[in-house]
């Protein structure tokens, strides 16, 4: 038996949990934060069979896109300038962090 642990951006996770519980997968879905800006994230937690990893992995990775978004960077926060407006900053945000941890015992009741 294996954990996956899998965190993606919050603008996939309809179609990474709609895709998953299509394919016979059970899900767990968190709300979660994570990443230098902060922004939402969605944690699937999955207790699947050794053979059924590649195949969760293969959903989780199609539907979890890595995009450019534009943030507000505080260039007062780096220069001292209290007086310095805003300049937006294009970075890359989204894709997927996957983890897959071996579970000694497993049970669903």
């Amino acid at each position: 038996m294996k954990l996956i642990l899998a965190i993606v951006h919050n603008d996939d996770s309809v179609l990474v949990s709609s895709s998953l519980t299509k394919a016979g997968f059970h899900v767990t879905k968190m709300a979660s934060t994570g990443g230098f800006l902060m922004s939402g994230n969605t944690t699937f937690i999955m207790g699947i069979n050794d053979d059924e990893v590649d195949g969760a992995i293969e959903i989780i990775s199609k539907y979890s896109k890595k995009r450019m978004q534009a943030v507000a960077s505080d260039m007062a926060f780096a220069t001292g300038n209290i007086n310095s407006s805003n300049i937006p900053v294009e970075v890359q945000v989204g894709g997927g962090t996957i983890f897959v941890l071996n579970i000694e015992r497993f049970e669903r009741v």
